[in-house]
């Protein structure tokens, strides 16, 4: 389970590193280390204030067909950034592409390294 755990933050850390790299804007000063650094606090920021986040604004998700999610992350993104001095945000629309990059990337990667292991039940037929 650590292990998992910590192979799923090398890997926000690397979709950090590629958004700061394809997204004008978004600029992380120092090494590796400050990126996994980031994404510790990215994903303590997310499962925390994302949820209330989500759950205070349903009925906008709902009316925009889910767009308002990238506001969101674009704030998590921001609070990130003002929680650490590695992260700087230049505005708003790098924080939403940023969001947006993110999103995308961690969707790919939980296609290729799903959260649990599915077991295979054995059933025999008789």
């Amino acid at each position: 389970m650590l292990l998992r755990l910590a192979v799923r933050l090398i890997v926000l850390a690397v979709i950090i590193a590629a958004a700061t790299r394809l997204v004008p804007g978004l600029n992380v000063h120092g090494g590796f280390i400050w990126y996994v650094w980031l994404a510790a606090i990215f994903s303590v920021v997310n499962l925390i204030l994302g949820r209330i986040f989500r759950l205070l604004s349903l009925p906008l998700i709902v009316l925009t067909l889910g767009l308002f999610l990238l506001v969101i992350n674009a704030a998590v993104l921001e609070i990130t950034a003002a929680i650490s001095q590695h992260l700087t945000i230049d505005n708003f629309g790098a924080a939403v592409l940023g969001g947006l990059v993110i999103a995308v990337f961690s969707w790919i990667a939980e296609l290729l390294l799903p959260a649990k292991m599915k077991k295979r039940s054995r059933r025999s037929r008789g």
